[in-house]
């Protein structure tokens, strides 16, 4: 019997390009291996630390006013559920980019640079919503959105709700997600850094809104991000499917800057009133207790850098956009002076431009 021949399109197994195609399926092999656990005695326990939120405490009634209810603080076995819902954010990235994003490609025939970039800001986009949509649920069921005093009235503790801690968990775990994303979906050399920095600082601001028990904070400040970074998303993709959304695309600067300054005065508010309380010298991020000068300091520095380094980078992008642009009217120009002194001599010029 002849050996059959090996199929072109399959790359050899354990090489990059399979890893790249099949690294969905791959994730989702180790996922159920953490849920097939939960049908074994021996291996259900340590199951349930990957799978559910730890380091829950019921408050009794009478410290509550709701009554009593089971509430979260932080803890080493959280890194385990991270790791968890990394994978599940793995998976989620996949599919959104196998049955939504890739069939946009194809309809709209755009160039790779051009693919990278629909691909990017579909996945951010989905997600922006997403969070969106959730962190203003969480918002309004504790009453933040009604009472926005309660951000610096309530002093700092270390316990948070099923929800809040949910949604924190799954911050953290889609932007571990990131790192690995970097060699799946074949980032360019050149763009890594740029993107490192992008996902470190957004981990960085996370984690610490998490660990410093600045739940409230932390969340409202992300939605105002999110909601400008969406609507940054949002432009990419009118502009991909249609060049003529072009120039709507102007109102962008405006939200921007608005969203910056909105997100520093909430910053510089909420810190200074809600920490201005009785200082301690004895701090102690365990027990919430972060109301010292240096916590002060350094949750406003880290709230100034992420908006100030954001700042920067889209006015280097804007800045290059300009120049190529300037630089393509000129050559424009000099294009039709030429043709036009080529057509007084009887010469006619055809000029193909291929923008592609």
């Amino acid at each position: 019997m002849g050996l059959r021949k090996k199929n072109a399109r399959n790359p050899p197994v354990l090489s990059h390009e399979f890893m790249v195609q099949n690294h969905a399926d791959m994730v989702s092999c180790v996922g159920m291996f953490f849920v097939l656990g939960l049908m074994f005695e021996g291996t259900a326990e340590m199951s349930i630390v990957f799978l559910t939120l730890q380091h829950g405490v019921v408050v009794p009634a009478e410290e509550l006013p709701s009554g009593s209810r089971t509430l979260y603080h932080y803890g080493v076995k959280d890194l385990a559920t991270v790791f968890f819902y990394m994978l599940v954010a793995i998976i989620i990235h996949a599919t959104i980019q196998e049955y939504v994003l890739d069939k946009i490609s194809k309809r709209l025939q755009l160039t790779k640079g051009k693919q990278n970039k629909l691909n990017e800001a579909g996945q951010l986009s989905v997600f922006y919503i997403v969070s969106g949509i959730w962190g203003m649920i969480i918002l309004t069921s504790e009453n933040c959105l009604s009472d926005p005093t309660l951000l610096w009235r309530a002093p700092p503790h270390n316990m948070m709700t099923f929800q809040m801690k949910f949604f924190y968990i799954s911050q953290l775990a889609y932007w571990f997600h990131s790192f690995p994303e970097l060699y799946f979906q074949k980032v360019r050399k050149q763009d890594i850094p740029g993107q490192l920095i992008y996902i470190g600082l957004h981990l960085f601001h996370i984690g610490g809104a998490y660990l410093l028990c600045l739940n409230h904070l932390g969340l409202l400040l992300l939605m105002l991000h999110y909601a400008v970074e969406l609507l940054s998303n949002v432009c990419s993709l009118l502009y991909f499917g249609d060049e003529r959304y072009q120039k709507g695309l102007s109102l962008w600067p405006v939200v921007f800057i608005s969203g910056r300054l909105v997100t520093l005065i909430v910053s510089v508010v909420t810190v200074g009133l809600h920490l201005a309380g009785s200082q301690t010298r004895n701090a102690n991020a365990l027990s919430g207790n972060v109301n010292v000068l240096a916590a002060k300091i350094a949750v406003l520095s880290s709230s100034c850098s992420i908006q100030v380094y954001i700042t920067w980078t889209l006015t280097t992008v804007w800045l290059q956009r300009w120049l190529e642009d300037a630089s393509l009217q000129a050559a424009g120009r000099r294009r039709r002076s030429r043709a036009k002194k080529s057509t007084e001599n009887g010469v006619v010029i055809i000029v193909i431009i291929n923008d592609n």
